[in-house]
């Protein structure tokens, strides 16, 4: 069974029945780097719907096309998802997400982790 996954783009794993995805530093993501993140997390899920906790305070930036994958066709199998961000980058990346992509799983953005694991398991 697999447990753990990692790509050139992020580390996945469950945890309590939370998924979290943490991705690496400095990392940019284009559509083709957004598929293979949803792709590697699907694999993980086996089919299942998952909270998820996301941490991007690695990331450097996300184009419209990953941005318009992860909203659409990249949100199944997500029930709501907690967003880690540090930076005021990974906080703008994530609050523009939000506002102008409307993804359909609830969705909201924190800055310290145990906030962000806190709000997953009240929605559990």
């Amino acid at each position: 069974m697999t447990d753990y996954i990692e790509n050139e783009f992020a580390k996945f794993w469950i945890k309590k029945d939370i998924l979290y995805l943490v991705y690496k530093n400095g990392i940019s993501l284009d559509q083709p780097a957004a598929i293979k993140v949803v792709e590697d997390r699907l694999l993980l899920q086996k089919g299942k719907a998952f909270l998820i906790f996301c941490d991007l305070r690695g990331l450097k930036s996300v184009d419209k096309g990953a941005r318009n994958y992860f909203a659409g066709e990249g949100g199944v199998l997500i029930k709501a998802i907690a967003l880690l961000v540090k930076t005021p980058l990974t906080s703008a990346i994530s609050g523009f997400f939000i506002k102008a992509n409307r993804p359909t799983f609830k969705i909201e953005k924190f800055t310290k982790e145990a906030d962000a694991l806190e709000y997953l398991n009240l929605i559990s």
